[in-house]
């Protein structure tokens, strides 16, 4: 690494960018996946378990005033709020203070707000943590895909993110078993066993910030923030941990960048990235969030509801189905994955999101007919999500690695908060008021317009996804402060 002073402040030339994109898999990636991915499974955990405790939560002696409607709708509403509102917060603050930094403290806030969730005594309680608790996962979205793709390298990266975005559903199947047993009065009273659904969630949270702490910051981020021995400092301990692992020699890194290092990014300077640099990148972003996030935020959080409203299941047996869509919806990133690393961005991203559109019409049209069952239905789930998931979770891989160093994690957070208030605010009320309404063509409404965007989303996809499979980030985006090495005046070595 070399350094020098120029006018516009100083300058350094590095390589470990490539030297990071250069590792094999080892277990120091592991422990990356581990401390940052297993998040996505409290995050699955918490959603599913709302849904389903619904039908609880609703009935006489729960310990709370609260109607099944309130919760698939204005409580499901409030906590996509709090992520979209979270995401914008912490977003902006993960680019200036750092990754590390904010994935701490952004799973502090959620674990806290979790914590009090479970001892809620009125419904402006439940309603008022239900916020904070998603405030606090919005900025997770942020700050670990942001450190996730700046720390795996470029030939895994796609792989990697799409499982650990995945493993929401790992979440979702233990929150929906979960539920089974809190909701089952032979162990727990009515208002016992959803208040211990939440407590062991904060517990959970807690081992994860336990192991959290020691994931290291981004060494792209220190590099572009003027802390570049931090940075060769822990990207030297990875390779010498890697190579003893492996116990050959890395091959050497090959290229080298110029960064003018800065402090932090202006709006001004986002919003010209963002708008005018790469505006077709922007409506791909607003395209695959929108799209996905109605699907899952107004359909999945009320799927209990449909299975008690229009198959007649106990609310205490919503679970045991749900469990199975959310094993369909883990499969899709984790044996579709790969492909997106081989095959292609633009193949699998458009693929995926037309195809669970198309099965979703098909499913809508079953159900419309009144040919599906319970166990059918859930069926027709399983596969329109098996594909859907691979496809919502290359919306967070996309949004995170074709826009430039500097903005990423305000971009994650951006197209996040927009696209999921698009779908993900106004869905669960549109949803709970159709199938609240107990009618087959409310109903079957609401599945077609998910579809719909789905497919349009899949159509945006086929002309505008970046190749963006095997590349460097800063290949795929040049940063905001990369220079040409000739301009810069000559650099000394720094040891």
């Amino acid at each position: 690494m070399a350094a020098a002073r120029s006018a516009s402040g100083r300058t350094i030339t590095t390589d470990i960018s490539a030297r990071l994109d250069r590792l094999p898999w080892s277990r120091w990636h592991w422990s990356i996946v581990i401390g940052l991915g297993t998040v996505w499974i409290l995050d699955g955990m918490e959603v599913t378990i709302v849904g389903n405790i619904a039908g609880r939560l609703a009935e006489p002696g729960s310990g709370l005033d609260i109607s099944s409607g309130q919760i698939t709708g204005i409580a499901a509403a409030l906590y996509v709020t709090g992520a979209c509102v979270g995401a914008l917060f912490w977003g902006r603050l993960t680019d200036i203070y750092g990754r590390k930094k904010l994935f701490l403290i952004t799973l502090a806030v959620y674990l806290g707000a979790t914590a009090l969730t479970a001892i809620s005594f009125d419904t402006w309680w439940f309603f008022l943590f239900r916020f904070l608790t998603g405030f606090g996962i919005g900025g997770e979205y942020a700050a670990i895909n942001s450190a996730i793709d700046e720390l795996i390298p470029a030939k895994y990266r796609g792989r990697v993110d799409l499982i650990i975005n995945g493993s929401y559903w790992l979440g979702a199947v233990g929150g929906a078993l979960l539920s089974i047993v809190a909701l089952n009065t032979s162990i727990f009273p009515a208002d016992v066993g959803w208040r211990l659904t939440f407590a062991l969630g904060a517990v959970l949270a807690l081992v994860i910030l336990l192991v959290r702490r020691h994931v290291p910051e981004s060494p792209r981020w220190l590099l572009i923030h003027g802390r570049e021995e931090e940075a060769e400092r822990i990207v030297r301990d990875a390779e010498k941990t890697i190579e003893a692992e492996k116990g050959e020699p890395l091959p050497p890194a090959e290229g080298e960048m110029v960064i003018h290092q800065r402090t932090r990014t202006t709006f001004t300077e986002i919003a010209r990235t963002m708008f005018a640099r790469y505006r077709k990148r922007s409506v791909l972003g607003f395209s695959l969030f929108i799209g996905q996030a109605f699907l899952y935020n107004a359909i999945t959080f009320g799927y209990g509801a449909i299975l008690t409203e229009f198959f007649d299941v106990p609310s205490g047996n919503t679970g045991y189905y749900f469990a199975v869509i959310a094993i369909g919806n883990f499969l899709g990133p984790l044996l579709l994955g790969r492909l997106f690393d081989t095959v292609g961005r633009r193949i699998m991203i458009s693929g995926t999101y037309l195809v669970s559109g198309v099965l979703l019409f098909a499913t809508a049209w079953l159900f419309d007919q009144g040919s599906l069952s319970a166990t059918t239905m859930t069926a027709c789930w399983c596969a329109v999500l098996f594909f859907a998931s691979a496809g919502a979770s290359s919306a967070y891989l996309t949004v995170s690695e074709i826009f430039p160093m500097e903005t990423r994690a305000m971009a994650i957070a951006f197209f996040y908060a927009i696209g999921t208030a698009a779908g993900g605010i106004s869905g669960p009320l549109i949803f709970a008021e159709l199938t609240g309404s107990g009618k087959v063509p409310d109903a079957v409404l609401a599945f077609q317009i998910g579809a719909a965007l789905m497919c349009a989303a899949g159509i945006v996809a086929a002309f505008l996804a970046v190749k963006a499979e095997g590349r460097s980030l800063e290949d795929i985006a040049t940063p905001l402060s990369a220079a040409e090495a000739k301009e810069e005046p000559a650099a000394t070595r720094l040891t």
